[in-house]
């Protein structure tokens, strides 16, 4: 079976090395997680971000309660930096976050690569309700991220 691709970009009005910074810190997916995914950090904090990271959550989809792992396997300060499901919902789970310096503000881009469970059901299952879900979790974060990185009238270029 084929994983499944999804890119969200987003513009933020700050300098790239305070939007790394903010993204790279995992503690801070708590602000940019819509509360009915109950999302809870169970890593001790700080993390200490490298290729080889491992962060344990626990969260909620659709109200079924999952442990996730992820793995830090790609770590290039400002530029990108890749996570990966160990352990988690989806059969297979790669995030790609990158961030591009633009006129006047950062381009933020993230590449989901993934695979749903459900086996000879996967496309309905991803159709349904997978897709869907990811989709409006990426709604809720971009509503998160004008909040804390919208355009302020003294935009850097």
């Amino acid at each position: 079976m084929q994983a499944h691709s999804l890119t969200f970009e987003t513009k933020l009005y700050r300098p790239l090395d305070e939007i790394f910074n903010f993204f790279s810190n995992a503690e801070n997916l708590t602000a940019v997680t819509p509360t009915d995914v109950e999302f809870s950090m169970l890593t001790p904090t700080p993390i200490k971000m490298h290729v080889g990271t491992m962060i344990n959550y626990r969260i909620k989809l659709m109200g079924v309660p999952f442990f996730w792992c992820t793995h830090i396997n790609m770590w290039e300060p400002p530029y990108r930096f890749a996570d990966e499901q160990l352990k988690g919902p989806y059969v297979f789970w790669h995030h790609e976050h990158t961030f591009e310096q633009k006129e006047g503000y950062v381009l933020m881009t993230d590449k989901l690569h993934y695979l749903s469970p459900g086996w000879f059901l996967e496309p309905l299952i991803n159709r349904f309700f997978v897709t869907p879900q990811i989709k409006k979790i990426w709604v809720f974060r971009d509503q998160q991220f004008k909040k804390l990185f919208g355009k302020k009238e003294e935009a850097f270029t």
